[in-house]
Order: structure tokens, then C-alpha cells, then sequence
């Protein structure tokens, strides 16, 4: 399965072991996140240079999913042993210190593949999918290796798919919480994009 064709699927389901929080080793099995949404992350290795300043990024901002119902997953073809080994190292040397929220081991990359972002049969692309408390996949992004996530974006979106759901109104182009959004009329558009236009 392609990334680009999963949104609006099923997400795939998947369980393997990781790091908690509490830098115990546990089982999680993303099938029982339903009734939460989640942000499932991919990053490609441990202890390289992009990968932290998103680990970091995403844990910086952890109370703010939380608040959204939204719990965050990372993932990646390390073993749950290298995961810890990187916790353990403080920031100031390469390492991401106490993060909040589990890092799952991929390790036969079946999870990477089966979300189609294996690249080169060695690592994951930076994907991200937003899965919503049903199981289903709304939004997906995938970087290249060089190239850090937005995680106030990924934060927007959690808002976006809740306003939709909420209101029954579509968020347009850099719509944020608060906005007006869009009856998903012709009507409705165009009395938006008449008042938005300038």
C-alpha cells in the first residue's frame, strides 16, 4: 500500500514493542488507541541529526495533543534497546533525554512498509498520519530524509479534522482554531471566499 492512498483507509494495524514514557519496555498495539486520535510519526534512525529537533519538537508541544484527545507514537527501524540507549543521553551529546510519549521498534520494518514509506528497504521517509478515533487515517505528509516536520502544522490539523467533525464546516487554506471556516456549499464558499478575497 502506497501512503499517498492511505488517507481516508483503515490505518494499518501493528503491534510491536517500545520505550514508554516511564523507560519501561512495553507492547503497543495501535488498534487500541481507538477512541483517541493519534499521531503516528516515522523517523529513519536514532542518534542522527533532523530526527531529535522533531522528537524534541513533538514532546515540547505533548500537553497540547493531550488536551485534543491526540496521543503521539514515533517510530523507527531501531531496536527498542537503541531507543532507550538515546533517551539516556542527555540532549547536550546527541540524545533526546526524557520523552513523554512511547517510541516503538520496527525492527523487520514491516510497520514502515506496510504504511508505504519504507525507503531503499533500509528506513523510514518522515511520515506522519493523523488517525482519528474510528481508525481511520485523515491526513498524511511524508518528507524526505533532509527535511524536519512542522508540529504546530500537524497540531492544526488535529483542530481542523475536530472543527470538521464538530461543525460539519470545511476549513480552508491556512485555516487555524477560531477561524471562520466554510459551509460545504456553493453558497457558502463563495460567501467566504467574497469576505476572505483580499
Amino acid at each position: 500500500m502506497e501512503a499517498c492512498t492511505l488517507v481516508t483507509t483503515e490505518a494499518p494495524n501493528f503491534t510491536a514493542e517500545a520505550v514508554m514514557p516511564d523507560n519501561t519496555f512495553g507492547e503497543i498495539t495501535l488498534s487500541n488507541y481507538k477512541g483517541k486520535y493519534v499521531i503516528l510519526f516515522f523517523y529513519p534512525l536514532d542518534f542522527t541529526f533532523v530526527c531529535p529537533s522533531e522528537i524534541l519538537a513533538f514532546n515540547k508541544r505533548l500537553a497540547d495533543f493531550k488536551t485534543k484527545n491526540c496521543e503521539v507514537i514515533g517510530v523507527s527501524v531501531d531496536s527498542k534497546f537503541t531507543h532507550l540507549a538515546w533517551k539516556n543521553t542527555p540532549i547536550e551529546n546527541g540524545g533526546i533525554g526524557d520523552i513523554q510519549y512511547p517510541l516503538v521498534q520496527d525492527l523487520n520494518k514491516a510497520i514502515s512498509k506496510s504504511y508505504g514509506i519504507l525507503f531503499n528497504d533500509s528506513v523510514a521517509l518522515r511520515g506522519l498520519f493523523l488517525i482519528d478515533p474510528h481508525g481511520k487515517i485523515r491526513h498524511a505528509v511524508i518528507n524526505d530524509l533532509p527535511f524536519g516536520r512542522n508540529v504546530a502544522e500537524a497540531l492544526r490539523m488535529v483542530d481542523a479534522v475536530q472543527f470538521f467533525e464538530a461543525h460539519g464546516e470545511v476549513c480552508p487554506a491556512n485555516w487555524q482554531e477560531g477561524e471562520e471556516a466554510m459551509k460545504p456549499t456553493a453558497v457558502g464558499v463563495a460567501s467566504y471566499l467574497a469576505k476572505h478575497a483580499k
